[in-house]
C-alpha cells in the first residue's frame, strides 16, 4: 500500500507537523509506504515545476491520498486537484469545517465520505 500525503509545506506549523508525523508513524508502523512532500520531495526548486512533477508522479503511483487540509496552502490545492483528476481515493487526516457555500473544504469532505453538516 502506498499513500501520498497532501499538506502545507512552506507554511507548515509545528502543530500541523506533529499531527501529520503521528499519522505517518501509524501508517508506516503497518508497513504502508508514505510519500510526505516535506520529507520526500526535494524542495530546492526555485521555479516549483520539479516539485509539481515529483508530486504528480507520487500521487499517480499512490493507492490513496491522505489530506491534512489548510486552506491557505496553494500547493495543497494544486495537489488535491491532481489527486481528484486521477480519481484517487481521498481520506482526511484532519477535519476541515464545512462552509455554507461551495468550497474545497466541502469537496474534500464529500469525496472522502464525510457527511455534510450544512
Amino acid at each position: 500500500m502506498k499513500v501520498f500525503i497532501i499538506c502545507p509545506v512552506a507554511n507548515l506549523t509545528g502543530e500541523e507537523k506533529l499531527a501529520i508525523e503521528h499519522h505517518i508513524a501509524e501508517l508506516e508502523s503497518r508497513g504502508v509506504k508514505v510519500h510526505w512532500p516535506p520529507r520526500d520531495t526535494p524542495q530546492d526548486d526555485p521555479v516549483g515545476y520539479n516539485i509539481c512533477c515529483t508530486n504528480r508522479d507520487a500521487i499517480k503511483n499512490a493507492d490513496e491520498v491522505h489530506v491534512f487540509w489548510n486552506s491557505t496552502s496553494r500547493g495543497s490545492t494544486f495537489d488535491f486537484g491532481m489527486a481528484f483528476a486521477l480519481g484517487k481515493t481521498i481520506r482526511l487526516i484532519n477535519d476541515p469545517a464545512p462552509t455554507p457555500k461551495k468550497s474545497f473544504e466541502n469537496v474534500l469532505r464529500h469525496v472522502s465520505g464525510v457527511k455534510q453538516l450544512t
